[in-house]
């Protein structure tokens, strides 16, 4: 089944899928649930045949992420001098910002690279590094960084996933079995455990 949907997918002008690609990889940083990581896993397994895949790949999600991220940059100074410190979230205080001030910018950098290894997390640190007024420069080299990082990993999953697919397609068969013998259990389980309750009231 995955092989037949890889194989359809990969029927598709080459262009669409990088879009594709380029699309998730930047708006994960404002969608902080977008499935970016498992659409570049995706894509990387469906242009695994191309002997070219991983550098263009590679290049174009760590783009794609680094300028989501410091889209967000912007967003983030811009709102903080705007709302956030004139005090328009009461559940916001002078003082917790003072100390997230600090925070940021002993270790706003080391968390910006390691920030792609967060999910969830993304839209949220690009977002504050704004606010903090972290220097715009430094923070989209080290967001790069950790895109590429990240990236690379993924890429280098999907490819070895998109060369194993009859192995993938076979252990997920085996486990899409194992889990419908499990539900039944479950499900008789359950059933003859009402049932016997119900009997002896």
């Amino acid at each position: 089944m995955l092989q037949q949907i890889i194989n359809y997918i990969g029927t598709l002008d080459p262009a669409l899928i990088y879009l594709a690609l380029i699309f998730f990889s930047f708006i994960e940083n404002v969608i902080p649930m977008s499935p970016s990581d498992l659409v570049v896993v995706f894509g990387a397994a469906i242009l695994s045949q191309s002997p070219y895949a991983f550098l263009p790949l590679l290049l174009l999600t760590t783009a794609g992420s680094a300028a989501g991220f410091i889209v967000m940059y912007f967003v983030g100074e811009f709102l903080g001098e705007k709302i956030i410190r004139k005090g328009r979230f009461k559940f916001i205080k002078e003082d917790a910002l003072n100390k997230a001030d600090l925070f940021f910018h002993k270790y706003g950098y080391k968390i910006i690279v390691v920030n792609r290894f967060m999910p969830g997390t993304r839209a949220v640190i690009s977002f504050f590094a704004g606010v903090h007024r972290l220097k715009p420069l430094r923070t989209f080299i080290f967001a790069s960084i950790s895109a590429l990082l990240w990236n690379a990993v993924l890429i280098f999953l999907g490819i070895k996933l998109g060369q194993n697919l009859e192995l993938v397609d076979y252990y997920l068969s085996k486990y899409s079995q194992v889990a419908i013998v499990v539900t039944v259990l479950a499900v008789v389980f359950f059933t003859v455990k009402y049932f016997v309750k119900k009997k002896s009231r």
